[in-house]
């Protein structure tokens, strides 16, 4: 679905990614997670065609972004960004309805329109259709734009990808379950998603597979039970921590040894 080998990035001579592997199959949900400065946003907007490096090395579906119609690439890959004020005011329905503008060239038409509302509905914004947005929590913001990106891959293409960058922020405990539960069940059907995590436990509790960067260096890429063990994660956050089964999941349970502090 999506490989890329050895990725370098760097800006104004300082490197920020250095020689990164990565790849995600269809079906897969795959969390990128590391210390600030690690290099995981940088890394996430390389893959999504949002920034470039010098050699070409990222393939999606066995094609490189410069051999892609934009039109038709719009029909395969989105990406949830850090939320944006407009300068005009919009609707929160009207910001949904951008996930869409590939799909039509003057006014939505029924099904569109139908997708938007459903969208909605899933991301639990529907009664905030008829909002302005610059009027909503930074967290309602967020869900707006997952409905947005869900609802521009919402077509008959398989295998689809999708990338979001901390699409947890500002989010009480409740949507950042339902929101991961929402991407997982996305994956589900057969499509990628690439996310950018802060929060350990999550990344370890939803992701098929982690990929661990510290200083745009890999330390770890697998399962979590693979990456999330005391001796990687100790070196990588440069603090002592223990792990254990989740009592629930069996996932791996980090927790942070405060007492050091």
């Amino acid at each position: 679905m999506l490989e890329a080998r050895q990725i370098s990035y760097a800006h104004r001579k300082f490197r920020i990614l250095d020689h990164v592997d990565i790849s995600a199959e269809s079906g897969e949900l795959l969390v990128i997670v590391g210390p600030n400065g690690a290099g995981k946003s940088t890394l996430l907007s390389l893959l999504a065609n949002e920034a470039t490096q010098k050699e070409d090395t990222i393939y999606f579906k066995k094609k490189k972004f410069s051999e892609w119609d934009l039109r038709e690439l719009a029909f395969n890959k989105a990406k949830f960004s850090q939320q944006y004020n407009p300068d005009m005011p919009l609707l929160t329905k009207d910001i949904v309805m951008m996930g869409r503008y590939p799909y039509f060239q003057s006014r939505p038409g029924a099904f569109d329109r139908q997708v938007v509302e459903e969208m909605m509905q899933q991301t639990d914004i529907f009664s905030l259709k008829e909002r302005d947005y610059n009027s909503l929590s930074g967290g309602e913001k967020q869900r707006v734009h997952l409905a947005r990106v869900l609802a521009q891959l919402q077509n008959d293409i398989q295998h689809k990808l999708a990338f979001f960058d901390e699409p947890l922020n500002n989010l009480d405990v409740k949507h950042q379950y339902n929101i991961l539960a929402t991407i997982r069940e996305f994956t589900q059907k057969g499509n990628t998603a690439i996310l950018v995590l802060h929060d350990l436990n999550l990344a370890a509790q939803f992701a098929n597979n982690v990929l661990l960067l510290k200083k745009g260096k890999v330390m770890a890429h697998g399962n979590p039970q693979d990456v999330f063990t005391e001796e990687i994660i100790t070196e990588t956050y440069n603090f002592p921590c223990a792990i254990y089964p989740n009592p629930i999941t069996r996932k791996p349970m980090i927790i942070f040894k405060t007492s050091h502090l």
